[in-house]
């Protein structure tokens, strides 16, 4: 039985390649050993996710099209004021706040991907000191933006009373529009 009361946002595509990215960088910052076979296996697969993902994101007609919720100046300036006035702004996508972070997330993981390639593959880099140091200086980053996106979705979570990792595993959340209805009946 449908939930009338939600709506498919996140399409299969969206959420496994939100999984199979996520476990890509999980098992490559954490688990895996730099240089290795199943390291570098790991990160042509992310790479080749981000490309899939970034082709989608102009085709797709959904909530995964870059339009939907490219992080303008005006977005921007407007989550930023409503998050500084304590005031919930919710979106059906990212907000343009998370979008900035999901952005600088994949082109982190993209750059790994190159610099990964390069120290491995390209004879001038091989055991560069210096593209090994940023190399895992953007792991870093990207480990650091991926606490900062899951703190996000947990506080938004909480703030919004929906659980928005649920969403990236049913694909189904709540219109805005709807929560908008239920507030003014709410104030009624």
């Amino acid at each position: 039985m449908k939930d009338r009361s939600s709506v498919i946002v996140w399409d299969p595509f969206v959420r496994v390649f939100h999984w199979s990215l996520a476990l890509a960088f999980l098992l490559n910052y954490f688990i895996t050993e730099s240089g290795d076979d199943v390291h570098q296996w790991l990160g042509y697969a992310a790479g080749g996710l981000i490309c899939a993902r970034f082709v989608w994101g102009f085709r797709d007609t959904g909530a995964a099209r870059w339009s939907r919720f490219w992080p303008t100046a005006t977005r921007l300036k407007h989550d930023w004021t409503a998050l500084r006035a304590g005031q919930p702004h919710r979106e059906l996508t990212h907000s343009a706040l998370g979008a900035l972070v999901m952005i600088a997330m994949m082109s982190g993981i993209f750059l790994l991907g190159l610099s990964g390639f390069a120290m491995e593959e390209i004879d001038y880099f091989w055991g560069d000191d210096r593209l090994e140091a940023i190399h895992s200086l953007i792991a870093d980053a990207v480990a650091v933006l991926a606490s900062i996106h899951l703190l996000g979705a947990v506080v938004q979570s909480i703030w919004l009373k929906e659980n928005l990792p649920l969403s990236m595993i049913t694909g189904r959340r709540r219109p805005p529009s709807l929560e908008n209805r239920e507030s003014q009946s709410d104030d009624s």
